[in-house]
């Protein structure tokens, strides 16, 4: 019986450390991701010039929606309200800033296939030197840029974690439209876009106080 008793408080106290060596090892991962973001000198350069462009975005995603809504006519303003499939969602997932960060990315990648569409759309349906076909093309070339943005703060702060690409492989586009769900598509899209740009601003502030820090937080064990 006492060699069964030992044979029991020694299992017991391997499964205790087994365990508190998983959370260690948790701890110190989480740990070193901070400790390189903190120790990266461009993390505040970076992070203000992103900071930055996205600022421009998300003002220029709100002038791109009003001008949209005027050049398609009467009932502009119920367009945005129908309900489109395939479109990105507006918010940003994870839970840690690497995964944070990442999703800004993927869904700037995701947004500007639709970009292109609706470009292509109205093309057709807008006089040649409209201001909406304009203003598509500078948001788009500005997404662009944020993007490749995005990406080199992420690589700059996290060097050895690769930015996820999009799951489920390229975006998804509807199939072919009539006049009026292509004036709905656009719509949607551009307000989708804005909703997902108020989103950015507000992810890359509330980064600030997370990453780039100046100094490194002590292990809590």
């Amino acid at each position: 019986m006492n060699g069964h008793v030992k044979n029991m408080h020694f299992q017991q106290l391997m499964e205790t450390a087994a365990t508190l060596l998983s959370l260690l090892l948790l701890m110190t991962v989480d740990s070193t991701k901070t400790v390189a973001a903190s120790k990266n000198p461009q993390c505040g350069n970076l992070l203000q010039q992103t900071l930055k462009i996205s600022r421009i975005v998300h003002k220029e995603s709100g002038d791109l929606i009003k001008i949209y809504k005027a050049a398609q006519g009467e009932m502009s303003e119920l367009f945005c309200k129908v309900s489109v499939n395939d479109i990105p969602d507006p918010n940003i997932s994870g839970l840690d800033p690497p995964a944070r960060i990442a999703s800004i990315y993927t869904h700037l990648q995701a947004f500007l296939p639709h970009f292109k569409r609706v470009y292509k759309q109205q093309t057709d349906l807008q006089f040649p030197g409209s201001p909406l076909l304009k203003e598509l093309n500078t948001v788009r070339g500005r997404t662009e840029d944020l993007a490749s943005c995005i990406n080199t703060f992420y690589q700059s702060l996290f060097p050895n974690l690769p930015i996820p690409q999009p799951a489920g492989g390229p975006t998804t586009l509807p199939p072919a439209q009539n006049v009026f769900q292509q004036k709905v598509y656009g719509c949607v899209v551009l307000k989708t876009y804005k909703d997902f740009m108020s989103n950015v601003s507000k992810e890359l502030r509330n980064l600030k106080s997370k990453v780039c820090k100046k100094r490194t937080p002590r292990n809590a064990f």
